[in-house]
Order: structure tokens, then sequence, then C-alpha cells
């Protein structure tokens, strides 16, 4: 029997505001470098589509279904600030016992690249803890930023006790075959099929592509003609409401992909139920090569981008030098607000035409931000050496 796995990425982007230096230097705050009113904003919209997203959900669970999701310590933040009901959604869905929660690093982040790994465990054991807190689960499955996967990352992720990752499913590690097996590494890996993922989350609504309209029957079938054991259809999940908004059937196609599936005897199931059920294929470039949503270039492939990597390795290790510090723990979430991947993705000029005036903008903002940590760490050595 096949086995397909759907996981929403749930996240939302605490923005870098246009940051003009002030004269007179002024302590960090989250709203002296982050576009609150711009994030409220958006939060207002996709906050409301996510509840009525998961009341659609829970339908297609009551129908046989089965999902995963993958919430960013970010957008749990910014729930718990502006509308916790968001929370209560999930615990909802939580409550079925069909629905897998996974794992993260907490704030979006590139840590997985970061020369020391310290950031990165880290941040994994923050995201777990909060997830654990909230949904009452223990995280099995990892999924890191922007679907990462490096050749290092398995045997850091063993260590932490996962069961399996989910990442891209890139041409340089599938050499042109789909991505429709469990992969033997470190751990398990699930990889992502982008063609139909993409066709959920780009391609529903457009009444130009030639799948249009996508309803269940489809689907399934599509799924049912290819070879192989499981197919992990990844997405952003508020593209859903999006789609709905648009016109499309979204809706009603979830609540009846179950049954259509069932058709074909193909089962909806949560990655870690996935990876204990198949076996392992061997995937040879797993171990030289890596990956990520969009390309590792889209998040590391120009200047201002290696070097904005730098400033934040660089700043870790300033960190360390203030955690008796009251204001530490403050200082390190802000820290981690700027680990976001958006940011590096906003930053990349192949695509974005501000790209260049964002990465301006955003070493601005980093180096107030290194410059009051370093000037805490000086504090810090004067009270130590008259003690």
């Amino acid at each position: 029997m096949k086995s397909v796995c759907f996981c929403g990425e749930v996240h939302l982007p605490l923005n870098l505001k246009w940051y003009w230096p002030a004269y007179e230097y002024t302590k960090p705050s989250i709203d002296k470098y982050f576009d609150l009113p711009q994030v409220y904003s958006s939060f207002d919209k996709i906050g409301y589509d996510v509840i009525r997203t998961n009341e659609v959900i829970k339908e297609s669970i009551e129908n046989g279904g089965k999902y995963s999701f993958n919430i960013s310590g970010t957008f749990i933040d910014i729930c718990k600030k502006w509308n916790f009901d968001v929370i209560k959604s999930f615990k909802e869905l939580s409550n079925t016992e069909k629905v897998e929660f996974t794992s993260s690093s907490y704030y979006h982040s590139l840590s997985s690249l970061y020369n020391d790994s310290f950031e990165f465990r880290d941040q994994i054991k923050k995201h777990r803890n909060e997830i654990n807190n909230l949904f009452e689960q223990n995280p099995q499955t990892f999924i890191d930023s922007e679907l990462i996967l490096t050749t290092h990352t398995g045997s850091i992720l063993q260590d932490q006790g996962f069961e399996c990752i989910i990442s891209e499913g890139s041409s340089n590690l599938l050499d042109g075959t789909d991505p429709v097996y469990v992969y033997n590494n470190q751990l398990p890996i699930l990889l992502r099929h982008i063609n139909l993922s993409e066709d959920i989350e780009t391609r529903f609504s457009d009444r130009s592509w030639t799948g249009y309209p996508l309803i269940p029957d489809k689907f399934a079938s599509w799924i049912n003609n290819m070879e192989g054991d499981v197919v992990v259809i990844y997405f952003n999940y508020d593209t859903l409401a999006r789609h709905h908004e648009n016109g499309s059937n979204i809706f009603q196609f979830l609540k009846e992909l179950p049954e259509s599936l069932k058709k074909y005897d193909i089962k909806m199931e949560t990655p870690s139920e996935a990876v204990k059920k198949h076996q392992k294929v061997k995937l040879d470039n797993l171990n030289i090569e890596s990956t990520a949503r969009f390309g590792m270039d889209s998040l590391t492939g120009n200047h201002m981008q290696n070097l904005y990597l730098c400033e934040l390795m660089g700043i870790n290790k300033d960190l360390q030098k203030i955690k008796e510090s009251p204001d530490y723990n403050f200082l390190k979430q802000i820290y981690g607000y700027l680990q976001q991947s958006d940011i590096f993705l906003d930053m990349n000029y192949n695509n974005l035409p501000l790209a260049y005036e964002r990465g301006v903008n955003n070493f601005s903002i980093i180096s107030d931000f290194r410059r009051a940590v370093i000037e805490e760490a000086g504090q810090i050595k004067k009270m130590e050496a008259g003690q």
C-alpha cells in the first residue's frame, strides 16, 4: 500500500523594517528593528485564514485523512502576542490523534549552516519543548528551514533522537528520478515531491494550468500511476486559503481527498508512520550533496548573504560572553529573529529588484545589534575586574 504525507508549513516572518540609525545610541528592541505594524497587518489576515482552514482539515480527518504541520517558533510567538485562538485551533486538530507536529529550528533560521552546531542544537531544543508544551507531542520528524539538508545535518539530528527528516527533492539528489521512497542515511529521509507539491501550492487555482481543475480522483490517480512507496506533499499552509479566495474548490478537494486515495489503496499517513512502514532505499548523493527549497544559491548564493551569515556566527560567539547579563535572554531573542531565512531570501538579487537595498538595510541593523552585544560584554568585563 502506498503512502502519501501531507505537510503544511505554518510560518510568518518578523519582517525587518527600513532602518535609519539614530545619531545617539539606543538599546536594541523588537520594534527598533522589526516592522511590527506590517507583521500585525499580515497576521490579522493569515490568522483568520489558518483557523478557517483548520476547520476544513478537521473534516478531512473525519473522512480518513492524516496531516502533519511544521509550525515555526516565530509564528507561535506572533500567535501568543496577538491571537492565541490560532494555536487553540491546532490543539483541536491534535486532539484527533491524526496529526503530527514536526520540529525545526525555532526561528526558521539557517543555524544548521553555522560552523558551530551549538546554536542549531539550542534552537531545536527550544522548538521541540514549545511543541511539547502546546500540543503534548514530542516531535520525531525534523524539517529544517527552507527544507535544507547538508551532509552533516543527519548526524546532529540523530544525536537529538529524531526518527526521520523531510527535505527538498531536488534534481542534484535524485538525478532526474521521482522522490517516491524512504531514503537511507544516518536517519531515514523523505523528500518533497516538487511537482505535486506545487500543484497544490501554486497551480491549484490557475485556470490556465493544463491540470485545472484538479479534483481528488485525478490527483489520486496520478499518485497511483507512480512507482515507489511514498509521496510527500509539502506546501505553505496559507496558500490553501488564498486558493479558496480565488474561487477554487481547494477546501472541497481536501475534504474528499482521503476517500479518493482510499479507492486506489493509498493511505494518508504521518511522516513518522511512513518511515516505519516502508523499506529504506539507498541514495548515494545524500552523502555528497546539499539541498534547499529553491536551491542553496537562493540563501547563500551571493556575497551579501554570506557576509550576513558570517556576522550571525560572530554574534553567536559574542553572546556567549554575556550569559551573566540580565539582558541576555532578551538579546538572544532578538538575535534569533535576525536569523530568519526570509532575511536571506530578501537579499537574493537574482529574483528581487530591491535585494541590494535590503542588504544595506539588513547590515545597518545587524551592525547596530552587534555593537550593543559587544558593549554589553565590555560592561560585564569591567564589573568582573572591579570585584
